[in-house]
């Protein structure tokens, strides 16, 4: 048996490898982590919008040794083109520059939706405007965005109508704030915008609605990935998702604080953000059938009009039963 004093140090070097090996452990776990970087891009006024300003996503990844970049961005189209460029991992668009940036061959996975809100989008003119109905827009010169869901739900109205799309002159703007400006302006008869800009305008110029989305376009908003992050962080995809519903079914119930909490980093005052959540319903769904025979239809449509370059196939970019639906989310019907 050794002597006492050869054990004791024995015993006091183990302790110091182990302690040594745990300090390097750690080191290494919180290095690893520290490179875990979620890049996110957002518009105004939506539902990662809310959770950016809420705050919670950022202090829970923070938990777990990750963190979030918040990036805005004025359009859909600009948020997938980051995508496209390896720039973001994860962001929203609505439905028609989604299916513009399949086509294009963004490398994007349908990750949820959100709810329908055909109510936030509308066709508008001035209030002493002679145009009364969408039938008396031919021949008449519309604002809109190339690839907008407002150009889609124009197309479904005039078909509505009995009108083709050629049957309009499309002034094609880059930016709400663009289509803003032709219509107050008078070098345009209409304009195709959606919400919080189109509520700005109903408080500020009450103009005459033409048409909403109702009956023409479920206008959905759809969470996307690139196809890398989704396939190697479906986890973190899966906190996303948890921490966007909470924050919905809070802005559901709280409409008057989503407005205050938006208000100052949008630049757009309390009243028009709270008439525009009080239209809509936030939440997360799975892409379920419904949803890609709609978005399919879409597509079509921008396929016809020659907008879009070659067909596609909505389901080719979709994961059924995708990984992140964890049964705290699928199993309680995730709206």
């Amino acid at each position: 048996m050794l002597p006492i004093s050869s054990r004791f140090v024995i015993v006091i070097s183990f302790l110091i490898l182990a302690s040594t090996l745990f300090r390097n452990g750690e080191a290494q776990r919180t290095t690893k982590a520290d490179e875990v970087v979620i890049r996110i891009g957002y518009q105004k006024f939506n539902t990662l919008n809310i959770l950016k300003a809420k705050g919670t996503l950022d202090r829970r990844l923070a938990s777990l040794g990750a963190k979030v970049e918040w990036h805005q961005f004025t359009t859909g189209p600009q948020l997938l083109e980051a995508l496209n460029a390896g720039s973001l991992d994860f962001g929203h668009a609505a439905d028609a520059p989604t299916a513009f940036g399949q086509a294009g061959g963004i490398p994007l996975v349908y990750v949820a939706a959100e709810p329908p809100y055909p109510k936030g989008l509308a066709v508008l003119v001035q209030k002493d405007s002679p145009i009364r109905t969408v039938g008396d827009l031919k021949g008449k010169t519309v604002a809109v965005g190339k690839g907008w869901n407002c150009e889609y739900q124009i197309v479904e109205a005039l078909e509505e109508a009995g009108l083709k799309y050629s049957d309009i002159k499309p002034a094609y703007v880059t930016s709400a704030a663009d289509a803003r400006a032709a219509f107050e302006s008078g070098r345009v008869d209409a304009v195709g915008i959606w919400d919080p800009f189109y509520a700005v305008l109903e408080l500020e110029s009450s103009p005459r609605v033409l048409c909403d989305g109702t009956g023409l376009t479920p206008n959905y908003t759809f969470l996307v990935a690139h196809k890398r992050f989704a396939k190697e962080h479906p986890e973190l995809i899966a906190i996303i998702l948890q921490e966007l519903k909470a924050v919905d079914n809070w802005a559901n119930a709280n409409s008057t604080e989503v407005a205050s909490l938006l208000a100052k980093d949008l630049g757009i005052g309390v009243a028009p953000l709270e008439r525009a959540t009080r239209r809509r319903e936030y939440g997360v769904r799975p892409i379920d059938e419904k949803i890609v025979k709609d978005q399919q239809h879409l597509a079509d449509v921008f396929f016809e009009l020659g907008e879009i370059p070659k067909q596609i196939r909505v389901e080719d970019a979709v994961v059924f039963n995708a990984p992140w639906w964890t049964p705290e989310l699928a199993g309680h019907g995730v709206r």
